[in-house]
């Protein structure tokens, strides 16, 4: 209830910043401790919230690399970026994130680049109130915003880690995830279910693919930790935010209870805030492996901080994605 009415209230956390702070605001602050030359990849960048996290990186000086399945609506994005920050470099490469070949083809044309790695911002997600399935045979929302997700970081953390012992920066992995993951009870979280359900909700399937991002989250901390690479990883809790995912759910409701509801959703250069301050805010150096909403520093289910479950649920996704690309796991 006090998180609640903090969130209302637009009240301020420990960090100084809370659900009415900007991504332009908690960026400012520490702008001139902001390394230069960083190199940061953002998946979803083209509209909502990825598009305000990239303008607002951008703006701070940070490269940034677009993976887009629709590469006309990214080249107006970078259009649109360079004309208020005419320094900025962005790169436009191919991606669909449900198809594990086209995520492994995009990774290696990132690596060919010869490009530094410091942020890797797993933002991308779909809601799909229908079941619909992706070319490697598996439930689309969960092949999206968690599969294609954990592939992605797979193939690019050699990179970061390497980046980060050339230039003594610290690298940040940041996912993007969901309140509602907590809505997933344990007796319903099961592997074989989320990639071919027999019984489909799109919320449901929705809020399983965001707790498998935080138990992504849990067990690469815990891994990255034990070989003391300079990398970081969190979780991101953007907010309900005003996006297309938002007007998907509208069908569930009525145009009245949405009007009502929509005056509590953030915008999105609010909702892009928690995830710019995760990836560069300098006093979180050293900070992995927790979840982050309005800023600061929250907490999440007893299911998502499982480890036991983070790790099984690792080894799991490892042995089904290989399996696809049919080839060995490492």
């Amino acid at each position: 209830m006090k998180e609640t009415l903090r969130y209302l209230a637009g009240l301020a956390g420990p960090s100084g910043y809370g659900s009415n702070s900007t991504a332009e605001q908690v960026t400012e602050d520490f702008s001139c401790m902001v390394p230069p030359h960083l190199t940061a990849i953002i998946t979803g960048a083209t509209s909502g919230i990825g598009a305000e996290t990239a303008r607002v990186l951008a703006k701070k000086g940070v490269r940034i690399v677009i993976p887009a399945r629709d590469l006309r609506r990214a080249a107006e994005l970078k259009e649109e970026i360079q004309k208020e920050s005419p320094q900025a470099e962005i790169v436009l490469l191919e991606v669909d994130l449900s198809s594990l070949t086209s995520v492994k083809r995009f990774c290696t044309e990132f690596l060919s680049l010869g490009l530094s790695l410091n942020i890797l911002i797993n933002n991308a997600g779909i809601f799909s109130q229908n079941l619909e399935f992706s070319e490697d045979k598996i439930e689309m929302t969960y092949a999206t915003n968690y599969l294609g997700h954990f592939l992605l970081t797979e193939m690019l953390l050699e990179k970061m880690v390497e980046t980060a012992a050339k230039t003594g920066i610290q690298g940040r992995i940041i996912n993007v995830t969901s309140v509602i993951h907590s809505w997933v009870k344990r007796d319903s979280f099961r592997f074989k279910q989320m990639l071919n359900p027999k019984n489909y909700n799109g919320t449901r399937a929705y809020a399983q693919s965001k707790l498998a991002n935080i138990l992504h989250v849990k067990e690469m901390a815990r891994q990255l930790q034990a070989r003391k690479a300079r990398v970081t990883i969190n979780a991101v809790h953007p907010g309900i935010v005003k996006t297309g995912i938002i007007r998907a759910h509208k069908g569930f409701i009525t145009d009245s209870i949405y009007f009502v509801a929509s005056k509590f959703l953030k915008s999105s250069s609010q909702g892009a805030s928690t995830t710019c301050y995760v990836a560069l805010c300098p006093q979180l150096e050293g900070v992995t492996g927790k979840y982050f909403a309005d800023c600061n520093e929250s907490s999440c289910s007893s299911l998502a901080n499982d480890e036991s479950e983070a790790q099984k649920l690792f080894m799991q996704t490892r042995a089904v994605i290989y399996k696809r690309l049919g080839q060995p796991a490492a």
